[in-house]
């Protein structure tokens, strides 16, 4: 019975050994996928701001707050499209970046298509893939890190200027009592388009852009990541926007700031970001380290009880003849 016993407990030894790579290099990376009906809406708010006022002679204002409004909203029909050429899981996210003033008025709006991998959330080029109507090719990543993220620099998208430049990991730290990757990426003084929707009723893009006034941005972008969800827990901007060759538009001054302010999530939005990433990133470490880890250790022990069981069958001294006449029945 002890021998018996200790080739089941070797089975299942070998087979929790093996199924501890399983669940972290085949298991992991198959169900760890952002879902494609997923909806997410963040507010953040500066305060004060510097706004163009756009329905008062286009005069500049020190304003007590601007908020701007960002969704996250999957496109499930539109990712069943691209999966089936792309032949993987593929999420596609309509986002809207909404900014509006003290008095709740638009100040500005850019709509994005942003479509990527499901699980290294790699960008996926497809037809579709916009900023404010405008096709782009991104490289690199985009409001989410991917699972697991590491300690190095990232290329992120930035939705003005339409292209990717390097997001710099700058150290861990703490936040609400999670350890997190602290990351920054400066996006110097660049020229970029007017949005598609104007604040000013009748005023297009393109009639501004016959007058020859430019737009200019430069921003501080700064998020603190879960490493584990790769999910930012936190996000600020030190944001500014100017107009320039203004006098062409009839200003007084030929450079005018159309945005000015810190931008910072709001702290609801930031408690309720928190305690979801809390709840996900245990999902994650129980495929990539809680359960790999117990299993290797669940094998360690059931195969050394095995071989104790073994040893303790061969009793020393007893030949197997001897074994085998106790085995038997005693003859009538």
């Amino acid at each position: 019975m002890r021998r018996r016993a200790s080739l089941v407990l070797l089975a299942f030894a070998v087979f929790f050994a093996a199924m501890s790579p399983l669940l972290r290099w085949y298991a992991f990376p198959r169900l760890a996928k952002i879902p494609p009906s997923q909806y997410q809406e963040a507010v953040m708010e500066a305060k004060p701001a510097t706004l163009l006022d756009y329905n008062d002679n286009m005069k500049v204002k020190q304003v007590p707050k601007a908020t701007i409004v960002q969704t996250l909203k999957g496109n499930v029909e539109e990712s069943e499209k691209i999966e089936r050429s792309a032949g993987r899981d593929v999420v596609v996210w309509d986002s809207l970046s909404y900014v509006a003033g003290p008095n709740g008025k638009m100040v500005s709006q850019i709509p994005e298509r942003y479509i990527f991998d499901a699980h290294s959330q790699a960008p996926v080029h497809a037809t579709g893939e916009s900023v404010d109507g405008d096709p782009v090719r991104r490289e690199g990543i985009e409001f989410k890190w991917p699972f697991l993220t590491e300690k190095r620099d990232y290329e992120y998208f930035d939705a003005q200027t339409r292209t990717s430049s390097p997001i710099h990991y700058k150290g861990t730290r703490t936040f609400r009592g999670m350890d997190v990757y602290y990351f920054e990426q400066t996006v110097p003084w660049t020229k970029v388009p007017m949005p598609k929707k104007m604040p000013i009723k009748g005023v297009t893009a393109e009639q501004i852009a016959k007058t020859g006034m430019t737009r200019w941005y430069t921003t501080k972008r700064m998020f603190w990541v879960d490493p584990v969800t790769g999910a930012p827990v936190n996000g600020e901007e030190i944001h500014k926007e100017e107009l320039r060759n203004a006098k062409a538009m009839g200003m007084s001054q030929d450079t005018v700031t159309a945005f000015a302010g810190h931008v910072k999530m709001r702290e609801d939005y930031i408690d309720s970001t928190v305690a979801l990433v809390k709840s996900q990133r245990v999902l994650i470490l129980l495929l990539t380290s809680y359960l790999p880890r117990g299993f290797v250790v669940l094998a360690a022990g059931l195969l050394a009880l095995a071989l104790w069981l073994e040893a303790r069958s061969r009793r020393p001294g007893e030949s197997e003849s001897t074994r085998q006449e106790e085995a038997e029945p005693a003859a009538a």
